[in-house]
């Protein structure tokens, strides 16, 4: 007989309808929770019938049962922090205003009034409910609709969204998180606005169909970070960075657009470990092979990113680079994260206009590589500036429908040329590599 090993993780609770597509509502929800290493437990006020094209059916709950599951809940388990979602009538949203209100934990409020694909999930006679819902909140995260309908505003630019949002503030809330994915441009700015400060989140416009249960995840995000006690604004932010993640690299599932993914950190921590044992084993492999031919006079290095990749933390590679010895060629240092800004930004650089490719090695380029390279029939970049290297990458792509499996360096005056090799994975970087050198000999 074993010894348990219990873990205590904080406890957190979303109230909302049930999405039978599992992209949003309870199911998204209890995904981001899981993913930010929260418990979630779960209060359903509606079952919808629901995918990815939109709602066929919905059925509400009577109050009373939503009153009971709360009551349930709340009797048992040390809840750390709520939110609400898709709360459908004027009771139910009185009953969780009763029940909630009444604990002195951070409650995240997203006014759901209507779903990604355009249906209607509340009664119009329900919105002025909302008042005494989010007079009780820390934060009320609507977008740019559902603020417009709980402020009577008009809203068009960021700078309306901060007077939406200092009017949400003037019903009683903590702060409110006026999200502005609805707003055209090609920046998404999210605007948080406090009795103390006004915070503007900007990121990238995703050019992607695949907003199904964005606004779920991002408030449950935001609500598991309060109950692990992060302060407010730390927990907006990181929320906001996590959602263009989440959103890029939504999953691609159903036919409608993509469902965003919750469990987008978790499963890019998960390949940290698999990202590294491969460009060991690519190092490995030109140990035994002593491909002296391809390492430069600074040395080779091989990178590696993570299947999610963002920054350069997210990066593989050689502490000290791969160098030329009397015997062949080693490794002068271990495979870290975060330790070559250079290769972390060509290889970041690359996966902006195609995901897929995940390894990377720089090798020598003279005429020989060169040669060899053309001769091994690959799609080939050529640059004179580390900061052309993505545009001319993006040129050979247009050209040849598909990215470069070497981009050719040439680095000026004072730096030495240089191949940049490309892989989606890395026994084919390493396949490559070993091809380049044989045509070399």
């Amino acid at each position: 007989m074993r010894t348990p090993a219990p873990v205590a993780p904080p406890v957190g609770l979303t109230i909302a309808g049930s999405d039978s597509g599992g992209g949003a509502g309870i199911q998204a929800d209890l995904a981001a929770m899981t993913a930010a290493g929260v418990f979630g437990t779960s209060v359903v006020t509606a079952v919808t019938a629901q995918n990815t094209q939109g709602v066929s059916d919905t059925h509400v709950l009577p109050s009373e049962d939503v009153a009971e599951q709360c009551r349930a809940v709340l009797s048992d388990f040390d809840v750390q922090a709520a939110k609400t979602g898709m709360l459908a009538t004027a009771p139910i949203i009185e009953t969780v205003t009763e029940v909630v209100a009444a604990r002195s934990i951070p409650l995240v409020v997203d006014p759901v009034m209507v779903a990604e694909s355009g249906d209607r999930l509340l009664d119009r006679d329900a919105e002025s409910a909302y008042t005494d819902l989010i007079a009780a909140a820390t934060l009320v995260t609507p977008n740019v609709d559902e603020a417009e309908a709980l402020t009577d505003q008009s809203i068009e630019t960021p700078d309306d969204a901060v007077v939406a949002g200092e009017t949400l503030l003037e019903m009683g809330v903590d702060a409110a998180l006026v999200k502005g994915g609805h707003l055209a441009g090609e920046t998404v700015v999210d605007v948080l606005v406090t009795e103390e400060t006004t915070e503007r989140f900007e990121h990238p416009r995703i050019d992607a169909d695949a907003g199904h249960g964005s606004g779920c995840t991002l408030s449950a995000h935001i609500a598991a970070r309060l109950a692990r006690g992060e302060p407010l604004i730390d927990a907006v932010a990181a929320g906001t960075d996590f959602m263009e993640r989440a959103v890029r690299y939504h999953y691609a599932v159903g036919t409608g657009g993509g469902p965003v993914n919750p469990s987008v950190d978790l499963q890019n921590r998960a390949h940290r470990a698999a990202t590294a044992d491969g460009v060991r084993d690519v190092v490995t492999r030109l140990e035994a092979a002593d491909a002296r031919l391809l390492v430069p006079q600074v040395g080779l290095n091989v990178a590696g990113a993570t299947p999610h990749a963002e920054a350069s933390e997210d990066v593989a590679a050689v502490e000290g680079r791969v160098t030329r010895r009397h015997d062949g060629i080693g490794a002068n240092g271990e495979v870290r994260f975060g330790v070559s800004n250079h290769a972390a930004r060509v290889l970041l650089g690359l996966r902006e206009d195609d995901p897929s490719v995940r390894f990377l090695a720089a090798c020598r380029l003279d005429t020989d590589v060169e040669a060899a390279v053309d001769a091994l029939g690959w799609t080939t970049s050529r640059t004179g500036e580390r900061d052309t290297i993505v545009a001319n990458a993006r040129l050979a792509m247009e050209r040849a429908d598909g990215t470069p499996e070497a981009i050719f360096y040439d680095g000026g005056p004072n730096l030495e040329p240089v191949c940049f090799v490309t892989g989606p994975a890395a026994d084919r970087l390493g396949e490559r590599l070993l091809e380049l050198l044989a045509e070399l000999r």
